[in-house]
């Protein structure tokens, strides 16, 4: 049995219990699902400055769902905020985040993907993960639906309206052979889209669910986790004690 915990980046708590519903009809039959937001920050992340905010409270609820016997943590913002610093601060847990999972799944799917954005404002950070995670040949295109988060549910009808004429547009002119949702608070939407235009849609809340199982049984069966010799190798305890960082930032009992 698997134990993911899903963090929404967020200092609200209105969309867990709708994500975990949700992400409770796609989980494998052994795996057990938690999904938490933050106590404090800003309800969006729309802006670079309220994602800086989020950050420290987002790596040590990665840091303690470690102690608590996760065996996988999700990082639920398709910005995947903190995806590096969370993979450098864990020990064993598997970490993952929604872009990089679905723009994964989406290039075995097809050789070509788009992604459904709410506003152009997103377009340059989420532009920068495809370049950092090497799927700048591979992306046809962004298509902006001119909505915020809160917009998504708000009006469904609406945003299914233009979630499939962007996705049209994006295959039938960009050449896009995978659309990507690209906000997980655009969960639900997929599988009308894939039904309508015949191409695969990945969802950015089940893409990391299923991403998270996926890892966290190569770990399990042949001991493939994150590598810790350079990029994600974790700072040192005796740092993190003799400078007191638990004391300043509150964190008591996450570093010993």
């Amino acid at each position: 049995m698997s134990k993911i915990l899903w963090i929404d980046p967020v200092g609200t708590d209105l969309f867990d219990q709708p994500i975990k519903e949700f992400l409770e009809t796609a989980k494998g039959p052994e795996t057990k699902l938690d999904v938490v937001s933050l106590a404090r920050g800003p309800m969006h992340l729309e802006y670079h400055y309220y994602e800086a905010l989020i950050l420290t409270d987002t790596l040590h609820a990665v840091r303690k769902a470690e102690l608590d016997g996760y065996d996988a943590a999700v990082i639920g913002c398709f910005y995947d905020p903190g995806l590096r610093e969370a993979r450098e601060l864990s020990e064993r847990l598997v970490v993952t985040a929604p872009a990089e999972a679905a723009m994964h799944i989406a290039t075995t799917l097809g050789h070509t993907f788009s992604i459904l954005v709410g506003r152009k404002k997103w377009i340059p950070k989420m532009h920068e993960n495809v370049v950092k995670y090497g799927f700048t040949d591979q992306l046809a295109s962004f298509k902006s639906l001119g909505m915020g988060v809160y917009e998504f549910q708000k009006d469904p009808a609406e945003t299914a309206r233009r979630m499939r004429a962007a996705a049209r547009e994006a295959v039938e002119v960009d050449g896009a052979e995978v659309i990507i949702l690209g906000c997980t608070i655009e969960f639900g939407f997929y599988k009308e889209l894939q039904e309508e235009l015949g191409v695969p849609v990945i969802d950015a809340v089940l893409a990391p669910l299923k991403f998270a199982e996926f890892l966290t049984g190569l770990k399990d069966q042949f001991n493939w986790t994150h590598s810790k010799i350079y990029g994600y190798q974790s700072p040192p305890r005796e740092e993190i004690v003799e400078w007191k960082l638990e004391e300043q930032y509150g964190t008591s009992g996450l570093w010993g």
